[in-house]
């Protein structure tokens, strides 16, 4: 599977943005999708990770209550919702694909999009 990741930008402290990560093929089902981020001279993070059936959703501890994973497995397509996002949400987000039960491990996932820029300013 081919995964692009959008909708990255500048925007203030306290904005919202949606990314986007459009997957190619006919199994998007089939996979768990997750989000990581990458902020300079950091390590990739995991951010939030969603079921196949969209009924499981797993976030990370900065994620929670500002960021909404979703899918819509019609449109072969995940989303990441970001609300009130500050500076420290500044990194490039990746969106991957996993085959088998989902993880907040990077090293687990099968397949990774290119990433896209997401900047906050303060």
């Amino acid at each position: 599977v081919q995964l692009q990741a959008s909708g990255g930008g500048l925007v203030q402290a306290g904005s919202s943005l949606r990314l986007s990560c459009a997957a190619s093929g006919r199994t998007f089902s089939s996979y768990v999708m997750g989000w990581f981020r990458q902020a300079p001279g950091k390590e990739r993070e995991f951010v939030a990770a969603i079921g196949r059936s969209t009924g499981s959703t797993d976030y990370a501890d900065s994620a929670k209550g500002r960021f909404t994973i979703f899918r819509d497995n019609a449109k072969n397509t995940v989303y990441l919702q970001m609300n009130s996002l500050n500076p420290e949400d500044t990194a490039v987000y990746y969106c991957a694909a996993d085959l088998r039960y989902g993880s907040r491990l990077a090293k687990e996932y099968d397949y990774w999009g290119q990433g896209t820029l997401v900047t906050v300013s303060s």
